[in-house]
């Protein structure tokens, strides 16, 4: 197999376009090329509104080592290895190994322990996939919250609702990568994430996938309980307690709990686990007509052919910090994504075919230790905690929301301009930079008004504004060493909550680095 790079068409060509310049480009003939596939697409935007995606492809032909000596360079050995996992341990596993939490990094976690024959117990404390959709569908229409079947916690995990964004750039020289995302196309989604170079699912599909391949678990042996919740470890009995008071033994436990799992956290803080607080960032969703954002990335009004378009900016202020924006919308919905009473928080959510109105992204600002006054491993909860108290106090239990224009002079605005909110959940206005402390507030506007020299009318006086955007990332860290353990030998932090990924893609390459340490320590059950 050869790759090529730099294959560059404009966006209208077609099929044959393509084929004809990947003949051309590799000086083969038509009746020599077997087989190609494409590795991956990008959009060149750099001459717009000239827009040309930009491919690379592997392909077979029948005279490979002809082809290499007439290319001069521009041709290379498709060598790209597959992902593989390790040799089982020969120490006997205690029990089923468990697995607490399902979303992607406790999903997969599971799925390739029930691949190498492991029969995992997945716990978590929240509904299936498709209950979970009917509860946040309740929730957003009634504001009726359920504390353990919502927008965090649930089947799938925080980002089910969210825009199903599968790039990352955590470094991967073994094919973790890869074989996540043939995994999801495997389950059913869509084929193109394989090669896009911003690939996403949505969740309409993302749903879909989670009960795939929760089903594919289940026929390998494992086992799913739901609506069960790990309310204590008992470090010495190696075992983890369900409800309040089944005692379940384990060789393995592995913690896959989300950035939300507060109460997880305190009580393996309390257990004495090693955690630490980290770093991590909070800010405000913004929205922009959809139709803006793709005339500015576009350089055109019509995007026929093309997708939503999506923007990455980030500014450096003078007082030191970070502000950037994050997990970005296009044609999406800002949600209520609180999982406790009485606190509010923000997310963004997209379909599949990212046919809203608007496009919607965090402006975030980054938060360290001196932000939150306290070395506690539990501060930065608490931090995220206050904010959240005030932005449900100033929806009075809504979304508040406000125009940047009033946002600058904190005041409340009074109605909408050229920017009408497309939410799930219901809003109101509310002074949204009173939510925030003085530096923080200041700190996101001048990064909005820097962000506007990238984008004309980002910082225009009618964009909205929502808030709070607190859950960007865990607040602690639970610490583990190179056998992927935490301070109790059995018990194995992680994916997102756990602090080591960001994200469905990095949090699920975490989840099988983990079924990798327990297949690598244990025989199969």
């Amino acid at each position: 197999m050869l790759r090529i790079t730099q294959l560059k068409l404009p966006v209208e060509h077609t099929q044959e376009q393509l084929e004809k310049k990947l003949l051309r480009a590799a000086h083969i003939k038509e009746n020599e090329l077997k087989t190609y596939t494409v590795r991956k697409r990008s959009l060149d935007a750099r001459k717009k509104p000239e827009l040309y995606y930009v491919y690379t492809i592997d392909f077979s032909t029948t005279n490979e080592e002809r082809a290499l000596r007439l290319s001069k360079g521009k041709l290379q050995k498709a060598a790209e290895k597959p992902y593989h996992a390790p040799a089982h341990g020969t120490e006997p596993l205690l029990g089923k190994p468990i697995v607490i939490g399902s979303g992607p990094a406790g999903l997969f976690c599971a799925y390739m322990l029930a691949v190498e024959g492991y029969c995992p117990l997945v716990i978590e404390r929240g509904a299936p996939v498709r209950e979970r959709r009917g509860d946040v569908e309740k929730f957003w229409e009634t504001g009726v919250l359920d504390t353990t079947s919502n927008v965090q916690f649930g089947e799938g995990g925080a980002g089910t609702f969210s825009d199903g964004k599968l790039n990352t750039l955590v470094k991967d020289p073994v094919g973790r990568n890869r074989f996540v995302l043939e995994t999801f196309v495997k389950f059913g989604a869509p084929e193109d994430i394989l090669w896009e170079q911003k690939p996403h699912i949505g969740t309409d599909i993302l749903i879909n996938v989670v009960e795939a391949m929760r089903n594919e678990i289940i026929r390998l042996g494992g086992e799913f309980r739901f609506h069960s919740k790990v309310t204590d470890i008992l470090p010495e009995e190696n075992c983890v307690v369900v409800n309040d008071d089944e005692k379940i033994k384990t060789g393995a436990a592995v913690f896959a709990v989300g950035h939300s799992a507060r109460d997880t956290f305190q009580m393996l803080y309390d257990r004495g686990i090693s955690m630490e607080a980290k770093s991590f960032a909070v800010g405000v969703r913004v929205e922009h007509p959809q139709q803006m954002i793709d005339e500015t990335a576009y350089g055109r009004t019509d995007r026929s052919g093309l997708p939503a378009a999506a923007y990455k900016l980030t500014e450096k202020l003078d007082n030191g910090r970070g502000v950037y924006t994050f997990c970005m919308c296009p044609g999406g919905y800002v949600v209520n994504a609180s999982s406790e009473q009485g606190y509010l928080a923000v997310n963004g959510m997209s379909y599949h075919d990212r046919a809203g109105e608007n496009a919607n992204s965090a402006v975030i600002v980054t938060v360290t230790k001196e932000d939150y006054g306290s070395d506690h491993a539990l501060a930065g909860v608490h931090f995220q905690r206050s904010l959240e108290k005030r932005a449900w106090e100033e929806g009075k239990g809504m979304i508040p929301v406000q125009r940047f224009e009033d946002f600058c002079a904190g005041r409340m605005s009074s109605g909408f301009g050229t920017v009408v909110p497309k939410m799930k959940g219901g809003y109101a206005f509310g002074n949204v930079r009173s939510i925030f402390p003085a530096e923080l507030a200041a700190s996101l506007e001048q990064g909005m008004r820097g962000m506007d020299k990238k984008i004309r009318g980002f910082a225009g006086a009618d964009v909205l504004l929502s808030g709070v955007e607190s859950r960007t990332s865990s607040p602690v860290r639970i610490l583990r060493g190179e056998a992927f353990t935490g301070s109790v030998p059995w018990l194995y932090p992680c994916g997102e909550g756990a602090g080591y990924a960001g994200g469905i893609t990095s949090a699920a390459m975490d989840g099988l680095k983990v079924a990798e340490a327990v297949i690598r320590r244990y025989t199969a059950v």
